[in-house]
C-alpha cells in the first residue's frame, strides 16, 4: 500500500526526516501537498476534520491506509521496522526512539534561534532576541547535542559506524539532515566545529552517498533549504565562534 506523507509544500522542514527514510528504503509514497489535484488544502481539511477521530494538530503526519500517525519520532518509530531502518530487538528500538526524540528537541532549539519570542512574529520583529538566543545555541547547545550523539556513536558496541545497532537506521538518516541543516544555517560556526565530531562527519558523508539518498538529493523531490524552514540562514545569526 502506498504511504501518504502530509507536509507543507516547498520546504524540507520536519517532514524531511520522514522523506529521507521513505526515500532511502525506496518506499512507495505520495507527498500529498505536491500533488496538483490534492495539495495543501487536503492536508488542512483533514487537520480541521470534525468527523475523523484521530486528527493531527499539525504536519508532518503519515497515512497508512486508515491509520494516521503524527509527529516525526512517532512516524519513524512506526515506519522503521517496516522499511528495514530500525535496529533488531525491542531494547535497541526503544533506544533508537529515545535518540530520535532527542533529535526532535535539538531541531526545536535550532528553529527557536530565529523565532525565540513567537512563531507568529517575523524574524525582523525579534532580531535582538534571536541574536542572543543564537549565540547561546551555537556556543553551548550545539556542542552539548552533537557531543552526545558523537559519544553514542563511538560507544556503539557493534562498532559499525552507525549510531545504534550494526546497520543503517532512521536515526542515522535524521542526523545526516541535522548536520546538513546546521551547515546551511550556521556555516561559520560549523566551520569552527569541523573535526570536533569525526564520527558524525563520517556518518553524514556515508549517508550522502547511499544510492537512493544520492538519487533523491539530486532530484527535484528534494526541496532546497530556504528561509521558510526549520534551518534558516540569516547573516545576522551566522556567528563566528
Amino acid at each position: 500500500m502506498t504511504y501518504e506523507l502530509y507536509y507543507w509544500d516547498g520546504m524540507q522542514g520536519r517532514g524531511e526526516f520522514v522523506r529521507l527514510a521513505l526515500e532511502d528504503a525506496g518506499a512507495d509514497y505520495i507527498d500529498v501537498a505536491r500533488e496538483p489535484d490534492r495539495g495543501t488544502k487536503e492536508m488542512i481539511k483533514l487537520m480541521k476534520s470534525t468527523s475523523e477521530p484521530h486528527i493531527p494538530l499539525a504536519p508532518p503526519f503519515l497515512k497508512d491506509g486508515d491509520l494516521i500517525i503524527s509527529h516525526v519520532a512517532n512516524i519513524l518509530f512506526y515506519l522503521g521496522p517496516k522499511l528495514g531502518l530500525a535496529p533488531a530487538g525491542e531494547p535497541l528500538r526503544w533506544f533508537a526512539n529515545g535518540l530520535q526524540l532527542t533529535i526532535t528537541d535539538f531541531v526545536a532549539e535550532a528553529h527557536d534561534t530565529h523565532h525565540p519570542i513567537a512563531i507568529s512574529k517575523y524574524f525582523e520583529e525579534q532580531k535582538p532576541e534571536a541574536e542572543a538566543r543564537t549565540s547561546e545555541f551555537l556556543k553551548n547547545r550545539v556542542p552539548k547535542f552533537l557531543g552526545y550523539f558523537e559519544r553514542v556513536l563511538q560507544q556503539n558496541p557493534d562498532g559499525s559506524g552507525h549510531v545504534v545497532g550494526n546497520g543503517i537506521t532512521y536515526v542515522d538518516l535524521s542526523l545526516f539532515q541535522v548536520m546538513e541543516g546546521l551547515a546551511y544555517a550556521f556555516p561559520k560556526a560549523m566551520k569552527h566545529y569541523a573535526g570536533h565530531y569525526p564520527g558524525l562527519e563520517k556518518l553524514r558523508d556515508k549517508v550522502k552517498v547511499r544510492p537512493n539518498i544520492a538519487d533523491y538529493l539530486a532530484s527535484p523531490r528534494r526541496a532546497g533549504f530556504n528561509e521558510h524552514c526549520v534551518f534558516r540562514h540569516y547573516p545576522e545569526l551566522d556567528i563566528a565562534l
